[in-house]
């Protein structure tokens, strides 16, 4: 970075203005409707039930003991989270890159924050809660796909539940497929060659990330 890019920096950094208080936040934002602030729930509702079992995917938020975040997407055939009562969700771990930081994460702080989408529809249903990690249990034997039987799973106690508004999918045009430009970026082997696996020829990564990929999402 050049003298001249670190003093832009610099002045644009004076003209920063940090909110540092709820009451400056809530004078620039407004109150919220009472019917907004009153929706959250602390059990499920039939409803939530419903949308949980067509629900195919969904968000994790996780922290660690710092504060430090992640958020992990999960997916699965729709109803990925297994309701087992109304204060109580289990959502299996599928194979992947064995990273788990969210799995990490939770075994320092339990707190999670969820997410589950409906593919098509702008709302949303979050859910916020304590979890733990479970490797025996009898639930998993009802979360077998494709002859995967998860190894473990996340155990959630619900201590929020509500549905969220459509504004940042209408916003962003996310579900509408004439907004989509999946070229507009480098293939996913190029992009893994570029920054994650540098040693490996571009030919085998394209091969690694061909049609076989999706034949092996459940370790066949």
């Amino acid at each position: 970075m050049d003298t001249g890019e670190l003093s832009e920096l610099a002045r644009e950094a004076e003209e920063i203005h940090e909110v540092t208080s709820e009451e400056e936040l809530t004078a620039l934002v407004g109150e919220p409707a009472s019917y907004t602030r009153e929706k959250v729930r602390t059990a499920l509702h039939p409803l939530d039930r419903q949308w949980l079992a067509h629900s195919p995917l969904c968000l994790i938020a996780t922290s660690d003991a710092e504060g430090r975040l992640d958020v992990s997407p999960k997916g699965d055939p729709a109803g990925i989270a297994l309701v087992l009562d109304d204060h109580t969700l289990a959502i299996p771990d599928r194979p992947g890159n064995r990273r788990v930081d969210g799995f990490r994460n939770i075994l320092r702080n339990p707190h999670v924050g969820l997410i589950f989408l409906l593919p098509g529809r702008g709302d949303t249903l979050r859910v916020n809660g304590r979890a733990r990690i479970v490797s025996r249990a009898p639930f998993l034997d009802r979360m077998v796909v494709r002859g995967n039987r998860p190894r473990l799973a996340l155990l959630v106690e619900i201590e929020e539940v509500f549905h969220h508004c459509a504004k940042a999918f209408l916003r962003s045009r996310a579900w509408e497929p004439e907004t989509w430009r999946p070229d507009a970026l480098p293939a996913r082997a190029r992009l893994a060659k570029a920054l994650d696996r540098p040693d490996e020829s571009l030919e085998a990564l394209e091969e690694h990330y061909g049609p076989a990929y999706a034949q092996r999402l459940y370790g066949e």
